[in-house]
């Protein structure tokens, strides 16, 4: 698996929108490209697949440049690709729904958790879905940091999913408002550690539940453009 390490690859998704747009952020190649097979159909207007690349640094940096497109100021983000679990009895193949990620600069409340959780039931139903702060970090976690992190009360963690949202929260448009929330899929849990995702049952099964995932994404964004109460 290439980390995509160094360069980030351009958004890809249309022209000028009617209405607030969707920017789902991930990592890697391999995520990117699994979000891409799930095809486009439901896709609302503005919708962009953004590869970071790998680590914090890349996706504040990703973030900074992809918002600053007239077309996508006021753009949802949700950051989304794999994680390692931190709550025992996790499999690879289950899914975390941030209730906030957090860092070291701080915490980032999410939106719309519940009814990510509720799309993400019918979009790939009899999967665990687990609900929690998601925590970031700048290298792989293992073995006692791995423990450290869960007494934190953190359910999961990447390397990027803080940073894409703290940069997209600390971006807000015309609108005052952005909606941020993350949705990870794990590929490596206590019991179940893994050195390489596509080379394993477990990270073939996590590929598999990302490609199932996308209209849930959908689903959220089109709660958003629901009258806020």
């Amino acid at each position: 698996m290439e980390p995509g390490r160094g360069h980030t690859t351009p958004p890809d998704g249309p022209g000028p929108v009617d209405g607030p747009a969707l920017v789902i952020a991930c990592a890697l190649g391999i995520e990117r490209f699994a979000l891409r097979s799930a095809g486009r159909h439901g896709a609302p207007d503005g919708f962009t697949v953004l590869r970071t690349g790998m680590g914090p640094k890349a996706a504040e940096r990703a973030v900074v440049r992809t918002l600053g497109a007239p077309r996508l100021r006021d753009a949802a983000v949700l950051a989304t690709g794999f994680c390692a679990g931190l709550v025992p009895g996790m499999h690879p193949g289950d899914l975390v729904v941030a209730a906030e990620t957090r860092d070291e600069e701080g915490r980032t409340p999410c939106t719309g958790t519940g009814l990510l959780v509720q799309a993400l039931a019918r979009a790939v139903p009899g999967r665990t879905v687990h609900t929690g702060p998601l925590t970031g970090s700048d290298h792989v976690v293992r073995g006692a940091e791995r423990a450290s992190l869960r007494a934190g009360g953190a359910v999961a963690v990447d390397m990027e999913s803080a940073a894409t949202l703290r940069t997209a929260a600390g971006a807000v448009g015309e609108s005052g408002w952005r909606p941020v929330a993350a949705v990870r899929v794990i590929v490596d849990a206590p019991e179940h550690e893994l050195v390489r995702i596509g080379t394993v049952r477990g990270g073939i099964s996590a590929f598999r539940v990302l490609r199932a995932v996308l209209p849930a994404f959908f689903d959220w964004h089109r709660s958003l453009l629901l009258p806020r109460r």
